[in-house]
């Protein structure tokens, strides 16, 4: 399963976005308000959950500084990854779009393809946030 986010400008620097993403505690800005839990539990990893949905640890898998950041679920249960895509446009600002990609049976994608099509969209509209 295939989501994207919308492209969204933020006026930071790529580096600038790409130093603030990789700092995982900086995350808990671009949460939904439905948020229920989020706890950062090591310099790459945090774990957050959301009301009516099981609590989900996330990892910084994956830095190329400053285009990509992509972080992927911790458990095998629920294979995913995230990849933050930064664009510069200029000194001061920067594209960004969030994929996400995963693994599940039809029935498991049918059930939460659209919350977490909408909590991508969050995230990446509250990216003006950091």
């Amino acid at each position: 399963m295939n989501l994207e986010s919308p492209k969204v400008s933020v006026q930071k620097s790529a580096q600038n976005l790409f130093d603030l993403l990789s700092d995982v505690k900086n995350f808990e800005q671009l949460m939904p308000e439905n948020i229920a839990k989020f706890e950062v539990i090591g310099a790459d990893a945090f774990i957050f959950g959301l009301k009516a949905m099981p609590e989900i640890k996330l990892v910084i898998k994956e830095k190329a500084a400053p285009n990509k950041l992509v972080l992927g679920a911790a458990s095998d249960k629920l294979p995913f990854t995230l990849t933050a895509s930064i664009d510069a446009v200029s000194n001061t600002s920067s594209d960004v779009k969030l994929d996400f990609e995963g693994d599940f049976n039809p029935m498991m994608a049918m059930m939460i393809k659209g919350p977490i099509q909408k909590f991508i969209e969050t995230l990446a509209e509250n990216m003006h946030k950091l």
